[in-house]
């Protein structure tokens, strides 16, 4: 499990799958580099209270990716896209899980 720091040092970090995480690393990348604002909401995992949580991401705030893997997964183009386009809709981005495309027998 990958976690998501962000703003001040004693906040707590946001827990993510570290798949997840390293696609919404390039996501969030890209719009930061930017310099766009945005937020990035997500579904509270099972055994955390049920809801959402939604943060506000900022190019002036601290950001850290902390992934518990050492290799990197290999990353899925479709989830990118998915992830940056809503990225760049009102609503910011919302972390929805990944498609996988379905293998069709031969």
């Amino acid at each position: 499990m990958g976690r998501l720091y962000y703003g001040a040092d004693e906040a707590p970090p946001i827990q993510i799958d570290d798949r997840a995480l390293a696609h919404l690393k390039i996501v969030i990348a890209t719009k930061l580099r930017r310099n766009e604002s945005f937020t990035l909401s997500w579904r509270h995992p099972e055994g955390d209270a049920p809801g959402r949580s939604t943060i506000w991401l900022h190019p002036s705030i601290p950001l850290r990716f902390v992934f518990q893997e050492p290799e990197p997964p290999e990353l899925s183009r479709q989830w990118i896209e998915d992830l940056a386009h809503s990225a760049n809709s009102s609503g910011g981005i919302m972390l929805v899980e990944e498609h996988l495309e379905a293998s069709v027998p031969v």
